[in-house]
């Protein structure tokens, strides 16, 4: 994807990486990786979203590359990774097995920290050898397990059949979203972010949403809605902190209290006032400081039982 689609100035455009790489998935399917920050430093690996790129984890990006090496990829379909007629958990799964294998060292530890599909991402791999061998500690953001559409409150009805059929139509639809004009940010606002989210943070949100393609949201809204990685989050046998929005509107606090709930090793559950659905953009000093304390918390305690 260009990088034109996206805000060229301020902390919500993409940094220039340090280094680029592919990773090569289960079924063959290529995935754009970008590496930013100094080798050797503790190492993050970031998992976007459905419809998202690794241009959504900009402010993580710019903050914690400072000190410690951040790895971001594109999931299949989405910036600069190539579409692919696999679309499913186990897909996403096998890629971010894929992309831990490309870039870390054997034995190399990380926090993998997931938004919205990038936590199912998580949840989805909790099994996979890879996984297990590097994740040091997890964080869910604005992200479930299950029930995703009927749990979802875009729609502004009592939940129910009605609501769910609504909801199911406006994700799954197969519409251009067309250019991003002040009609499609008011939308997008309220659909993902929360009321009092600034025009910059709607403006970099609505760029990255709005460069996916139609093709890919669609195929990818098929997934969601069918989704259920309950049995991931029993799997997810690491720290794992959890963050939702009170605003969220797509995995609505419930969500995140049911993950916390299931979690074998909950480190946490934060709920923030008046978020919406993008936390990393909307709030992104708590999600980086959360990074920040699990880095400093379990990788350097496995460094130093292992040395």
């Amino acid at each position: 994807m260009s990088r034109l689609l996206h805000v060229d100035s301020g902390p919500y455009a993409p940094p220039a990486p340090a280094r680029e790489l592919t990773a090569v998935s289960a079924d063959g399917a290529r995935l754009h990786v970008e590496v930013h920050g100094p080798e050797g430093a503790p190492a993050v690996v970031l998992a976007h979203g459905w419809t998202c790129s690794t241009a959504f984890w900009a402010a993580q990006i710019r903050d914690l590359a400072a000190d410690h090496r951040v790895i971001a990829y594109d999931q299949r379909g989405h910036g600069r990774s190539p579409a692919s007629p696999a679309c499913s958990a186990d897909a996403l799964a096998d890629d971010l097995e894929a992309v831990l294998e490309a870039a870390l060292a054997p034995g190399e530890q990380a926090v993998v920290a997931g938004h919205s599909m990038g936590g199912m991402t998580i949840m989805a791999a909790s099994k996979k050898a890879a996984f297990r061998a590097h994740a040091a500690a997890v964080l869910l953001c604005s992200t479930g397990s299950s029930q995703l559409v009927a749990a979802s409150t875009v729609v502004p009805l009592r939940a129910g059949r009605v609501r769910t059929w609504l909801t199911r139509r406006i994700l799954g639809t197969r519409a251009p979203l067309g250019p991003v004009t002040p009609l499609a940010r008011r939308i997008l606002k309220y659909g993902t972010m929360g009321p009092a989210s600034a025009p910059h943070m709607i403006e970099a949100c609505a760029r990255i949403v709005h460069a996916c393609p139609r093709e890919v949201r669609h195929a990818w809204s098929q997934v969601l809605d069918l989704l259920d990685l309950d049995h991931g989050v029993r799997e997810l046998d690491v720290p794992t902190a959890v963050i939702v929005g009170t605003a969220d509107r797509l995995t609505p606090p419930v969500q995140a209290r049911a993950l916390a709930a299931a979690l074998p090793h909950c480190t946490g559950i934060v709920e923030l006032p008046g978020i919406g659905h993008m936390t990393p953009v909307e709030a992104p000093e708590l999600v980086n400081g959360t990074i920040r304390d699990l880095v400093r918390t379990h990788i350097q305690v496995v460094s130093e039982e292992s040395a």
